[in-house]
């Protein structure tokens, strides 16, 4: 075969085979910022689990329980892992039940669980500014700097789809933040589920179902309000203490605080006490719907 007929047979055989899909840029960047998110809220974890986070985050893992309304916390067992029992997150392109994801602000299903504009995400960046609100006298929360790395952002939020619950959209709202006292630095985090999730309604039951995490609980009465807390947590050291409170309407809150970021000093001693924990849960900037 000479030249002009080896080009030739190169362009038809070429001709005949389809073209890969097009990437979608949106997907990825999805995908990227839901690890991020996950692998900046477990800076406490040592250096070994936290890289198992990041890589699991990355590829999807640890994410949801869309039937039990587990929001951003997957089980998996051991310290490094969240939620309550193994789960397989869905990819961008489906759920779990097949249903379409939510409408996005322009009119379009969602290409994955989280909101990246919208009413939603726009809920996100409230709690976070809640969240930012309540940091305590003689603590500072740091502003997220131009061009700053974003596994390094000290403000972090997320808005996420969980599932259609006897006809009821679920949502979980996550924001955290880095508590800075001089050069040691801490954590403070909330998680809320939208009323119709199905978590449990025992104080220390809902506390132990905050990413999978266990722990020794006790109920505190604040209010009026019987809110679970996790005093001391057991065999993970993500948070070192937590508080769980469903409201009557169903929307549950976690409020967790940890003296480490896992790298650097750790604060001298915990923001809050066991009672103002418990206290916050029941803050109305928090009551999300």
């Amino acid at each position: 075969m000479n030249g002009e007929e080896l080009r030739e047979t190169l362009r038809s055989e070429m001709a005949e085979v389809d073209a890969p899909p097009p990437l979608s840029a949106a997907s990825a960047l999805a995908v990227a910022r839901r690890a991020r998110v996950r692998r900046h809220t477990a800076w406490a974890c040592t250096g070994a689990a936290a890289a198992v986070l990041a890589v699991v985050g990355v590829a999807g893992i640890a994410a949801v329980d869309t039937t039990g309304g587990r929001g951003f916390s997957a089980a998996a067992p051991g310290p490094a892992t969240t939620g309550t029992a193994p789960q397989t997150v869905p990819t961008p392109s489906e759920t779990k039940t097949g249903q379409p994801w939510p409408t996005g602000p322009d009119g379009q299903p969602q290409e994955d669980r989280t909101a990246q504009a919208g009413t939603r995400h726009d809920q996100g960046v409230r709690l976070l500014d809640a969240v930012v609100a309540v940091v305590p006298a003689g603590y500072t929360a740091p502003e997220n700097l131009p061009n700053q790395p974003a596994d390094e952002l000290p403000r972090q939020h997320q808005a996420q789809f969980e599932d259609t619950i006897d006809g009821v959209d679920v949502w979980s709202y996550l924001s955290s933040v880095t508590l800075k006292q001089g050069d040691r630095t801490g954590r403070l985090t909330v998680e809320v589920h939208t009323e119709g999730n199905a978590l449990p309604s025992e104080p220390c039951d809902l506390a132990r179902t905050f990413w999978g995490m266990q722990g020794e609980c006790e109920v505190t009465t604040v209010g009026g309000r019987k809110v679970g807390v996790v005093v001391r947590p057991t065999g993970d050291d993500r948070f070192d203490q937590w508080a769980a409170y469903r409201h009557p309407d169903g929307v549950v809150v976690y409020v967790a605080q940890a003296r480490t970021l896992g790298t650097g000093p750790a604060l001298t001693a915990l923001p809050f006490s066991v009672a103002q924990l418990a206290a916050l849960t029941g803050d109305e900037r928090f009551h999300l719907r």
